[in-house]
């Protein structure tokens, strides 16, 4: 991360500046391997499930991991995926890697939907070049006749101001 020294910004891997720019270098500073590895559930109670409090203690530990509310879209890639049948099936609270999962799922499926498209497409372009082909008709002779018929526009246009 960022450190900063005098008026410059050096980097330094593995640390966390949290201090302002100018700040004296002598401000403690955080290692990056404290913060939270990303997919891990985190548990309410701020504690990995591995820990355990004295039965006696005055806060009640929850070992629940962190949840997730669907929103619509989410519920109709959780049902277009597989995971639930029904819509009221869908509990209101899932896991977030319940989502992450039918998300990546669901891109699985749009790229292979996209890839079946565009073969199709390919096999429809390649029809229609060869009954274009049958009718002696090309992209040449299109854009040559083209060019003629402006030819001619012109030069009617030419000769009206000409009068």
């Amino acid at each position: 991360m960022l450190a900063t020294v005098g008026s410059l910004l050096r980097l330094r891997l593995g640390r966390i500046p949290c201090c302002a720019p100018g700040a004296p270098p002598d401000v403690e500073r955080r290692p990056v391997g404290s913060l939270w590895p990303r997919g891990h559930p985190q548990y309410s109670s701020g504690q990995s499930p591995g820990r355990s409090e004295p039965p006696g203690s005055a806060e009640k530990v929850h070992r629940v991991p962190a949840e997730h509310k669907p929103s619509q879209f989410d519920k109709r890639i959780l049902l277009w995926t597989g995971r639930f049948k029904a819509m009221e099936d869908i509990p209101p609270r899932i896991p977030p890697e319940m989502i992450d999962a039918a998300r990546n799922k669901a891109r699985v499926k749009a790229c292979y939907i996209m890839i079946g498209l565009t073969i199709i497409a390919c096999f429809a372009v390649i029809a229609s070049a060869k009954r274009a082909a049958e009718r002696h008709e090309s992209l040449t002779s299109w854009n040559l006749a083209k060019k003629a018929k402006w030819r001619e526009e012109a030069a009617l246009a030419a000769q009206a101001k000409a009068k």
